[in-house]
């Protein structure tokens, strides 16, 4: 069992590194990426919390994590997504990622943003905030670019945003695809949710394919619902006397964080579609697979 797990792992190891190389157009590799994908999956086995646990948010919320889940926090989760080429901020929270079957994963984020007023979600029309987001990534394309990193362009909605205003809790999904690409090829899919509450918000963002979402959205959704946060820092706790209010409405999580969104996860949602199905074992998930290697 062991030695297959390791050839699984040197294989993925293989992919990841040949796919980050490709996609970010690097000239050279860097120095030693096998053994910082190896340290950064390392890392994570060693840090993951297997559910059912209560997993803390900083000070702002706790996520009721079921038997189904694994969660990997912050510093050991940020250098799992550098391996995999993105950016990563202090807004990491951790990851997610399916104790059993699965090809999928999860970012936690907190946003510090102020208490955000949501009044403008009554009034929003998806049609407009579509071209928005189209006219946001070609913006964007400009960096990717110039990174080497293959320009994308949106494809539409997989689920108009949506707003429950008695829990204070969003939803929306885009398809995406590399520009000029046929329209026919595996499209990878960020589904977002967001948590409001009173100094900012909690998004969780399931990163997959087109084909999977169907079943796959309600993972999302599971995990939402499962998150609450603290007394004193709900929604329903602001005080306009004394709290700071951010500068933008609800609207802005959507027009305004998409295409940042969609480039930040490009490079790992296109591995997942590529590459997972080709290095993880049949019945067994990439959190799976971690998760035995640790135990074995």
């Amino acid at each position: 069992m062991k030695k297959k797990l390791g050839q699984t792992l040197a294989s993925m190891f293989y992919a990841l590194l040949c796919f980050t190389t490709t996609a970010t157009g690097a000239q050279e590799a860097p120095a030693q990426p096998q053994d910082e994908l190896a340290a950064a999956l390392d890392a994570a086995r060693a840090t993951l919390t297997a559910g059912p646990a209560d997993i803390s948010l900083r000070d702002q919320a706790i996520l009721q994590l079921t038997d189904e889940f694994l969660f990997v926090p912050a510093e050991a989760s940020a250098r799992l997504l550098r391996a995999w080429g993105n950016r990563v901020d202090e807004r990491l929270l951790g990851l997610v990622f399916p104790a059993g079957e699965g090809e999928w994963f999860a970012v936690l984020e907190y946003e510090k943003s102020g208490y955000v007023q949501d009044d403008d979600a009554k009034d929003w029309d998806a049609d407009e905030l579509l071209e928005s987001l189209k006219l946001g990534t070609e913006e964007s394309n400009v960096e990717r670019k110039s990174r080497g990193i293959p320009e994308m362009e949106i494809v539409g909605w997989v689920e108009p945003p949506t707003y429950d205003a008695a829990t204070h809790r969003l939803v929306w999904s885009l398809s995406s695809k590399d520009k000029g690409a046929p329209a026919t090829e595996n499209l990878g899919i960020n589904y977002n949710t967001y948590a409001l509450g009173r100094e900012g918000y909690v998004s969780i963002n399931l990163v997959t394919d087109l084909g999977a979402i169907e079943t796959e959205k309600s993972i999302a959704k599971a995990l939402l619902s499962n998150l609450a946060f603290n007394d004193g820092k709900r929604y329903a706790d602001f005080d306009e006397a004394t709290d700071a209010v951010a500068a933008y409405g609800l609207a802005a999580l959507v027009g305004g964080a998409a295409a940042k969104k969609l480039g930040f996860f490009a490079l790992v949602a296109a591995f997942f579609a590529k590459f997972a199905k080709l290095i993880v074992p049949a019945a067994i998930g990439i959190g799976a697979l971690i998760f035995r290697r640790k135990k074995a």
